[in-house]
């Protein structure tokens, strides 16, 4: 894991790669030739359009929780009138955050979101720490438990009135992370367009649920609006955990720029695809709860384990099994997305030096990160066999957050440190100032009110200190012989495995290149 940002490029380890020839076929100078002229574009390809990064967007922000649990921000305002502020306020303020993102992914053209703007930014330490979290805990986690989701409402209708049983569960979740590894492995096409597919099936779901709340309306069910804002929580504490659980709900507006390289005309569909997605959400994030609230009162609604399935069981009838269907589906377009940017995060990262070169390769037809996706996959089965998965999630909040305000931190840094940067989008200095101001606020909050859980997530990121130290500030001839041995036969047998070779930017002579810069 040598660290190649700053110019330290181990350059005997290359001399191991070299191009992989067909089984039973002879070594042609023809193929030589072919292998010669493809050599020079081996890199990702730009095929991700403006609708594919809207749905990807989209997908990946509306997951399960707005089915599920929208009772977060209800539980701690009290009531329908303050929730509905709030959830709005939430919409805003990552509209904030969404726009400082389409800035940073026109001037850093790299994909790899917050921790390619922190490397930029903060230099090779920070940046690992957060790629170490993410490989660590965050990614692996997150795919687990909406895959563990997943399933748990996939087969909601066939056992409706009893637990699924465990093992069924959880291999139908691994098999869901396989299937959708699979299809991302094949072509990137395949993968946008099955994103492209579910978002459109989520939405449609959502649609329903909010025009069956304003049919309830205009037949005159607004009974549960009246006194809208009786006993709200004006406490500063309960309004900040109500707003911490809003901002949660709308995490997932950074997913393009995990996959800037692979844009087409990034410098527009990248800021474009952030502003027609954004308002998307919001908007039916506020119309769904209101929906919810039309049927529900206070007390349904915070005793419903899945709010949604409550809301069918009401309105629906017969055909109130549809909603754990569209729950699953929420889930599986999700998780596809959520694939897609933790691959590209981890191939970024060994590109930059910060993870063994294997996770740099593509295939050599498909340009697809094939071992990138391989290893991702492997980390969310590792996850799987962990039987109380969900309690790890309450371990990231803190880094979430802290990573993301640090990245934003990081441009108001850079428009100081270089002001004649090309910026093709530049933002008025309010927008990235009050994101961070907030940013500390959603930091403190979760040492505040989970110290315990924030502190262990303190540590699972000080844990990469020691692996930094060793896999990538030390030089090569320092390391212990028997790392760098394990590392090249894994590296060799994944290249033949997996048909890759090393991307064009992690050529010799564009690494040189960058070193003269």
């Amino acid at each position: 894991m040598e660290e190649r940002a700053n110019g330290t490029v181990a350059h005997n380890s290359l001399a191991e790669y070299s191009p992989i020839k067909e089984a039973g076929k002879p070594d042609s100078s023809d193929s030589c030739e072919m292998y010669e002229r493809n050599k020079e574009t081996m890199q990702l390809k730009k095929e991700i359009s403006l609708l594919n990064g809207i749905s990807l967007i989209v997908g990946n922000m509306i997951g399960s929780g707005i089915f599920v649990s929208p009772k977060g921000v209800l539980i701690y305002s009290a009531s329908y009138g303050l929730s509905l502020i709030i959830w709005a306020t939430g919409g805003i303020f990552s509209v904030f955050g969404a726009l400082c993102y389409a800035e940073l992914g026109t001037t850093i053209t790299k994909s790899g979101a917050s921790y390619a703007y922190i490397l930029e930014a903060f230099g090779s330490f920070i940046a690992f720490i957060r790629l170490w979290t993410s490989l660590l805990i965050v990614e692996p986690t997150s795919q687990a438990i909406i895959a563990i989701t997943f399933a748990n409402y996939i087969v909601q209708p066939v056992f409706p009135s009893c637990e699924p049983p465990y093992v069924a569960c959880r291999l139908i979740a691994a098999a869901c992370i396989c299937l959708l590894t699979f299809i991302n492995c094949a072509y990137v096409k395949w993968g946008t367009r099955v994103q492209d597919v579910f978002t459109y099936a989520k939405v449609i779901a959502l649609i329903v649920i909010i025009i069956t709340g304003i049919v309830k309306l205009c037949q005159g069910h607004s009974g549960h609006f009246q006194n809208s804002f009786e006993g709200s929580s004006w406490d500063l504490g309960d309004i900040s955990l109500a707003l911490y659980s809003a901002l949660f709900s709308y995490s997932g507006w950074d997913t393009l720029n995990f996959v800037t390289e692979e844009i087409k005309n990034p410098e527009r569909n990248l800021p474009l695809a952030i502003a027609v997605s954004m308002p998307i959400v919001t908007v039916i994030y506020i119309l769904t709860n209101i929906a919810y609230y039309t049927v529900l009162d206070i007390h349904a609604v915070l005793s419903s384990d899945a709010v949604a399935v409550t809301f069918a069981d009401q309105v629906f009838g017969i055909f109130s099994w549809t909603v754990p269907v569209a729950v699953a589906i929420s889930c599986f377009g999700g998780l596809n997305a959520s694939i897609l940017a933790s691959s590209r995060l981890f191939f970024v990262g060994s590109r930059e030096g910060h993870l063994p070169d294997l996770l740099s390769m593509i295939h050599i037809g498909r340009f697809t990160p094939v071992p990138a996706l391989l290893f991702n996959c492997t980390m969310a089965l590792i996850y799987l066999t962990v039987e109380d998965v969900f309690q790890l999630i309450n371990y990231f909040s803190f880094s979430y957050w802290f990573f993301v305000g640090l990245s934003i931190a990081g441009q108001l840094y850079l428009r100081w440190k270089e002001p004649d940067r090309p910026r093709p989008l530049k933002l008025s200095l309010f927008f990235p100032i009050a994101f961070c101001i907030c940013s500390v606020f959603l930091v403190v909050v979760p040492l505040y009110s989970d110290t315990i859980n924030s502190l262990i997530g303190i540590g699972i990121a000080v844990s990469g200190i020691p692996v930094y130290f060793i896999g990538v500030y030390l030089p090569i001839s320092r390391r212990p012989p028997f790392i760098n041995n394990i590392l090249g036969a894994i590296t060799e047998a994944t290249q033949v495995l997996c048909y890759s070779v090393l991307t064009e930017m992690d050529s010799e002579d564009k690494k040189l290149e960058t070193k003269s810069n």
